[in-house]
Formats: C-alpha cells, sequence, structure tokens
C-alpha cells in the first residue's frame, strides 16, 4: 500500500530553519505532481508548494516565497521542503501529498486533485 512518512518538523525559534522530507513507498509515482501544504490550529489546511514531477516547475504561496524552497529526489521517492527564516505564524502542522491532476504553475490546488496523504509533521515556531 502506499505510505507517505513525513519528518524533520519540531521546534525552532523564529529566524530558524528546517528541512521537512517526504519519503513516498509502496508504488513509483512518475509524472505526479509533490507537494506541501499546512494545517494552524483553527485554521484550514492550506497549500505552501508543489513541485512538478521532473522538478522543473515549482509554485509558492506567496507567504513562503523567498524563504522556503521545495525539490524532490524521484530515485528516492522523495520530496523535501526546506524552510529559512521561519516566522511564529509558521507554525502549524506540514503535510505532504502526491497527486497526478495538479498541473504545477496554474496556482489552482484543490485538496481533491491530491491522491495520497502522508500523516503530517509538527512544525512550531517560537517568538
Amino acid at each position: 500500500q502506499v505510505q507517505l512518512v513525513e519528518s524533520g518538523g519540531g521546534l525552532v525559534q523564529a529566524g530558524g530553519s528546517l528541512r521537512l522530507s517526504c519519503a513516498a513507498s509502496g508504488r513509483t509515482f512518475s509524472h505526479y505532481a509533490m507537494g506541501w501544504f499546512r494545517q494552524a490550529p483553527g485554521k484550514e489546511r492550506e497549500v505552501v508548494s508543489v513541485i512538478s514531477w521532473s522538478g522543473g516547475d515549482t509554485d509558492y504561496a506567496n507567504f513562503v516565497k523567498g524563504r522556503f524552497t521545495i525539490s524532490r529526489d524521484n530515485a528516492k521517492n522523495t520530496v523535501y521542503l526546506q524552510m529559512n527564516s521561519l516566522k511564529p505564524e509558521d507554525t502549524a502542522v506540514y503535510y505532504c501529498a502526491v497527486g497526478s491532476r495538479p498541473l504545477v504553475g496554474s496556482h489552482y490546488y484543490p485538496e481533491a486533485w491530491w491522491d495520497y496523504w502522508g500523516q503530517g509533521t509538527q512544525v512550531t515556531v517560537s517568538s
């Protein structure tokens, strides 16, 4: 069965960095987009960043542009999220997802279009 396992979350001070990883297993994901979402307490889940299968196309939410970088290693079926200059408002549970329908660069990534989800990893940024 397909599994997505996130890691790398934790507690960090404002201005610090974290690198999230999400390893997918159970099948190959050729031509699937991969993405990161987050959900803060009391808020809806929102897209953070997505990357195309080739890695050649990426997209970022405005609130992370210039601070976060998404990348993927298809040989390892893994997607990464390098998070720099973290702010307290970045505190949330971060989820990775894999989907065949999302068109990276369209700025339209409804949750229903993502086929598989990880269980989430907590990121807490203290002020």
